[in-house]
């Protein structure tokens, strides 16, 4: 076998096993609340990947804030450095939807710097989606048998006062 043979075939296997460990890595998906809850002692202390809805208002604590995260099961705080929640706008609510994020941090099931809480302190955040403001929509259907129930309950009183001035005279 020649020299060129040997760089190649090396050259080959460098590029794979790099692949091999950076791709994994790069495309993480993110884990649910119920799986880090029902699973805390296998997370615990160790970096995951988890995406939801930013809902509530973003804390500053000093130089740190909590953000509060919903996947749509439950709901986790979030701690980081405050220069990562720049880009948070809009925060769910009855009135909005918040941003969507996803962060990548160290998980804690009893966090010795917050109490023993459950949390996730990040380390990096991205924005996945934005938010917006809802419209409430008045249910058509509710206003008619409102209005209905309105006319009946007029039309027994127009008939009892009825009723009583009949039986006056």
């Amino acid at each position: 076998m020649t020299k060129k043979f040997y760089v190649a075939s090396a050259f080959f296997w460098f590029c794979v096993l790099q692949f091999a460990l950076i791709v994994p890595f790069s495309l993480a998906q993110p884990v649910s609340s119920p799986e880090l809850i029902s699973n805390a002692k296998l997370y615990n202390g160790k970096t995951v990947v988890y995406e939801g809805e930013v809902i509530g208002d973003v804390m500053v604590r000093g130089d740190y804030a909590w953000v509060n995260l919903n996947d749509g099961f439950n709901a986790i705080g979030i701690w980081c450095p405050k220069s990562l929640t720049t880009d948070i706008i809009y925060k769910g609510s009855y009135k909005y939807r918040g941003d969507r994020l996803e962060v990548t941090g160290v998980f804690w099931r009893s966090c010795p710097e917050h109490g023993g809480d459950l949390d996730i302190h990040a380390q990096a955040i991205r924005k996945t989606g934005t938010g917006c403001a809802l419209t409430e929509r008045l249910d058509v259907s509710k206003r008619n048998l409102f209005l209905a129930f309105a006319g009946i309950l007029c039309l027994i009183l127009i008939l009892k006062q009825l009723k009583r001035a009949w039986i006056r005279k």
